[in-house]
């Protein structure tokens, strides 16, 4: 009986285990990171994004949003399971953006511009709605991480094994978490450290809502973020690409509440 649960407990623990590897490679920008774009995106939006944002999660913060499409990854339907995972990321294998590399399902900028159509039509349902602006909130975070402008040879440094911190790790994951979460700090200290460092002209200067504008961005920082040596990434790692984590996460924050003011302002055009 004893040898039983034993062998019962190491099932158990390996299958906790599995899970977890699986899960680090499944959230871009893991959880934190989305938390902190959602929630400086909730600080600027204007009175009528504000509003129709409320109405259409009256019970949620862009901070809660902005997970929920990864969160419900492990939902057994043919839209999680089939459709809905080339939606995080583009293939880029130069710098400029073009849709001939995404799948036959599309990618993160056709789904985007689809869920655009989505909150734009009258005729939309509240929960089609509530799906198109969650994903929307997500995926723009999406491509403001660079590893998710993948350049077509290693499933967004997916596949490129090191060590970071002394720890087995690939590169996409150091891009998600690790950078992020080496610092200890919750998703909130995140984003009061970015926003208290922001100014008038940074937001200016960031207008752009086209999401091709941002994916240059980020394949020019995936190009630097290549290690020589892919066993010893620790604190020179850190300290050399910091700086362009805590850049994107405020962009990709700012870019949120930019682009849902516009598309909530052109909609309240139309109803006018």
């Amino acid at each position: 009986m004893k040898k039983n649960n034993r062998s019962s407990n190491k099932k158990s623990l390996a299958l906790l285990l599995l899970a977890s590897v699986f899960s680090q490679n499944l959230f871009a920008w893991g959880q934190t990171g989305h938390r902190v774009t959602g929630a400086i995106a909730q600080d600027y939006l204007d009175p009528i994004a504000a509003s129709y944002v409320k109405a259409i999660l009256p019970n949620e913060t862009l901070a809660e949003a902005s997970t929920w499409p990864d969160e419900m990854r492990s939902n057994p339907s043919d839209f999680w399971q089939k459709q809905a995972g080339p939606y995080h990321y583009v293939t880029v294998p130069k710098q400029a953006y073009s849709n001939q590399h995404a799948p036959s399902q599309g990618d993160a900028v056709t789904a985007l511009n689809a869920f655009k159509k989505t909150l734009l039509n009258s005729a939309s349902s509240l929960e089609e709605k509530q799906l198109a602006l969650r994903f929307i909130v997500h995926i723009i975070g999406d491509l403001h991480q660079p590893l998710h402008a993948g350049n077509g040879t290693d499933k967004g440094g997916n596949d490129v094994k090191v060590r970071f911190m002394w720890q087995d790790s690939n590169l996409h994951r150091v891009w998600d978490t690790g950078l992020i979460e080496h610092q200890n700090l919750s998703y909130t200290e995140w984003k009061h450290k970015l926003v208290s460092k922001l100014v008038a002209d940074d937001v200016s200067k960031w207008h752009s809502t086209t999401p091709a504008d941002w994916i240059s961005e980020s394949t020019k920082i995936r190009d630097t973020a290549y290690p020589e040596d892919a066993n010893n990434l620790s604190w020179q790692y850190v300290y050399k690409h910091t700086p362009d984590i805590e850049l994107r996460l405020t962009q990709g924050g700012v870019r949120i509440a930019l682009y849902l003011n516009q598309l909530f302002n052109e909609l309240a055009k139309q109803t006018t």
